[in-house]
């Protein structure tokens, strides 16, 4: 790569959230320093709305110091350069420079802040980027960005003071403390604990965090532009996938990622209710529908007013709700639950599984038209065996960090042998189970998560001994892929999960993240018997 070069545009604009464009002339008043963030206190350490917050964080920099342009750069610790992670940079997607490098790579190598009045002449100025861009820079300001222990990650940048005329030292000093409000902002959020791990860790690969969604996998790279199609229209969004591969995690990126993203996103997992009560938690009850109910109570449609219900599980929903449903998405109506009065809401719905609902209709277990209604926009979410050894190992490493910060513990080093038997292993629970085996493995460790930590069968095909025979998977190649049916796969991660917690239910449940009910109906239809 070249001194100072653009970055290819496979990296996602950022998402529709901005302040109102810059000002073509200078504002008779510039906001006050110490209100940069004010603003902006809603998407502090909201990580799904990361792209909107630096962009917006940047607009707002500019703004306050009256300045045609702001940039934020981030110290890659593996390449030793800065890359543009925020800019108003119309002519290319990022910039690089190495350390040392233009007046942002002297700012972050020495530390100290700098305002160039005139580039002219200016040794430390770097005119290839405007060269590169066609833009002209007439003066410039760039202070360091610091972390709590005072060690330089980044640099704040503004451009060509509105209405001429140069920066200066007192426009220095301003940007210098709006620099302390931007990095204690930055440093609660995965993008710094992603270049803290990378400077731990220079031999693995930098992960991309979209929406707190980590991978960079073609298969996810495809899904993130189709989410920043989908999420700023209000069209219904049907989100399928194998259990564990962060069906959840996409449904709150279209929705804070869209026009209801300051209206409440509400939940409801259809697995973890019995099929008698999610009729009422979805559309609430009247007073008298039932023995007990003394009162008028909304259900989840009417606490989402305005923003977006979230239905986990749909291939749960009981036949007689799934009616209920239709009417929703056609009319944005229903009747509470004993009630003859129609309820109007204004909501979005996503909706996830993980069942073949083709297939459920086909046997008469799903209605037809329900099915067509509800996938106005049908994104197909990859098991994590199919994202590739350096996603596996993206998520491995940011799961060590996150889970030894949870636990107060210090972030142990992730063994070669370790790392090889992660890669190796087809993660039926995916994602879900990655992180579960991580967060074991770290508790377990002593400075090196090695081998025998991870909590994974000796072999990827082992089932557990008290659960019933599996079908024989057909012969292959030892490297070659083990092809076994969703429910198969579903089993064997739920008996391997009830082996890990020595049979206790309750922990199990917990772990797979489903209702006890739920694991209860799934393991008798393994054929065991539910002893409590």
């Amino acid at each position: 790569m070249s001194a100072a070069s653009p970055e290819p545009c496979d990296r996602l604009s950022p998402a529709p959230f901005s302040l109102p464009p810059l000002p073509a002339a200078m504002p008779s008043s510039p906001p006050d320093v110490s209100q940069v963030l004010l603003p902006l206190g809603g998407l502090v350490g909201r990580e799904v709305d990361l792209d909107a917050f630096l962009q917006t964080l940047v607009d707002r920099i500019a703004i306050t110091l009256q300045a045609d342009r702001g940039t934020l750069w981030l110290l890659d610790p593996v390449r030793r350069e800065l890359f543009s992670r925020a800019a108003h940079l119309p002519e290319v997607a990022q910039i690089r420079v190495k350390l040392g490098q233009g007046v942002a790579g002297y700012v972050a190598e020495a530390g100290e802040p700098v305002h160039v009045p005139d580039p002219r002449g200016e040794r430390r100025f770097f005119a290839d980027i405007d060269r590169m861009t066609g833009y002209r820079t007439i003066s410039l300001a760039a202070v360091p960005l610091r972390d709590a222990a005072g060690a330089v990650y980044g640099v704040l940048q503004v451009l060509n003071r509105l209405g001429g005329g140069p920066f200066t030292e007192d426009d220095t000093r301003k940007l210098t403390d709006i620099a302390a409000q931007v990095s204690t902002a930055l440093q609660s959020t995965s993008l710094y604990q992603e270049l803290q791990r990378a400077k731990d860790q220079p031999q693995a690969p930098v992960g991309y965090f979209f929406n707190r969604i980590i991978g960079e996998a073609p298969p996810l790279k495809a899904l993130y532009r189709l989410v920043q199609k989908a999420a700023p229209t209000d069209a219904t969004v049907l989100l399928r996938g194998e259990s564990g591969c962060g069906k959840e995690l996409f449904a709150r990126a279209i929705h804070v990622n869209g026009p209801r993203r300051d209206k409440p996103f509400v939940k409801v997992d259809c697995a973890a209710l019995p099929a008698a009560l999610i009729e009422n938690e979805l559309f609430g009850h009247e007073k008298g529908a039932f023995t007990g109910a003394d009162h008028r109570v909304p259900g989840k449609f009417e606490a989402a007013d305005g923003g977006t219900v979230f239905i986990d599980e749909l291939g749960e929903l009981p036949q007689a709700v799934q009616g209920k449903l239709l009417r929703v998405l056609q009319d944005r109506e229903f009747e509470r639950v004993g009630g003859t009065q129609a309820v109007k809401v204004d909501v979005r719905i996503v909706a996830a599984t993980h069942r073949d609902l083709p297939r459920m209709v086909a046997e008469g277990r799903f209605r037809e038209d329900l099915y067509y209604r509800i996938k106005v926009v049908e994104l197909l979410l990859p098991p994590l065996r199919e994202r590739g050894a350096e996603d596996i190992e993206r998520l491995a490493r940011h799961f060590v960090a996150t889970a030894a910060k949870r636990h107060r513990l210090p972030v142990p080093r992730l063994g070669a042998t370790a790392l090889a038997r992660l890669k190796r292993y087809r993660w039926p629970g995916n994602v879900r189970e990655l992180e579960n085996c991580i967060e074991s493995a770290v508790v377990l460790s002593e400075g090196e998560i090695l081998e025998e930590h991870l909590p994974l069968p000796s072999l990827d095909r082992a089932t557990s001994p008290s659960g019933p025979t599996a079908p024989e998977a057909p012969t292959a190649a030892p490297d070659a892929p083990l092809l076994l049916p969703l429910a198969e796969v579903e089993r064997r991660h739920i008996l391997r999960v009830l082996e890990a917690v020595k049979g206790n239910r309750t922990a199990a449940a917990r772990a797979l993240e489903i209702g006890r009910n739920t694991l209860a109906r799934k393991l008798k239809e393994y054929g065991l018997a539910d002893e409590g």
